[in-house]
């Protein structure tokens, strides 16, 4: 099993996009690699953001794992992304917590399979705090709560540099993943934070998403050993 890394603390800014369209986040998180793969002095970086409703394809699977027509999305403002990821088809939407970590992987000697169970292990920690159980599948990446899945983990590494990272249900209208086969996967069901809740009969109040931001950004910081800064021309690696 991956161990916490104990890498030599590194500094890493935080930014909160609060709530963007998902190719602006994008270019962001390219352009910062771009600037980093030119410079490896600086810092890294982690985005928090929530999406306007949108699927994104990921390099093992499109367009096929689409259960309904794309004029259907269309009429109901559901944008449709191709991108370099890994895994396949998911959903974006608002009251999911997505994090993006702009990480030299190289440079903090985090192995690709490492990063991926601490981005699954740092959901794990934050459900827990808020009263949910989740655990992994050792068939396929993510976290999931008995047969549901409620978080999901996609990484894009290009000269050591990550971007893309995790996506974890929180308060959000689970209704679009029913447009999908998620991940794939036919008939595979979803879940969130929310929603387990609910089903043990606990107040169904949109959980602080604020809260959530910040319990993930703690657990990230000590599971890689990185250390937050917020003057972005102060901070390097």
């Amino acid at each position: 099993m991956p161990q916490r890394i104990r890498s030599i603390s590194r500094a890493v800014v935080f930014q909160d996009l609060r709530f963007l369209e998902y190719n602006a986040a994008l270019k962001l998180q390219e352009t910062v690699r771009r600037e980093k793969t030119a410079n490896r002095t600086l810092s890294d970086q982690i985005f928090f953001v929530q999406h306007p409703s949108v699927f994104t394809f990921g390099r093992n699977g499109g367009k096929e794992n689409l259960t309904v027509s794309e004029g259907f999305l269309h009429d109901r403002g559901v944008a449709l992304v191709q991108t370099d990821r890994g895994g396949n088809v998911t959903y974006h939407g608002p009251g999911q917590a997505v994090l993006y970590p702009v990480v030299d992987l190289e440079q903090a000697r985090i192995g690709v399979m490492d990063f991926v169970y601490g981005l699954e292990e740092i959901m794990k920690q934050t459900a827990r705090d808020f009263g949910v159980r989740i655990h992994r599948d050792p068939r396929n990446h993510g976290m999931w709560k008995g047969v549901k899945k409620i978080g999901s983990v996609g990484l894009s590494i290009k000269h050591g540099i990550s971007i893309h990272g995790l996506a974890l249900n929180v308060s959000m209208d689970l209704t679009p993943f029913s447009w999908i086969n998620p991940c794939g996967m036919s008939g595979l069901s979803m879940t969130s934070l929310e929603q387990e809740l609910a089903d043990r009969g606990l107040p169904n109040a949109p959980l602080p998403m604020d809260a959530v931001k910040e319990t993930l950004i703690t657990y990230f910081c000590q599971w890689f050993h990185f250390h937050p800064v917020k003057d972005k021309e102060s901070a390097h690696a």
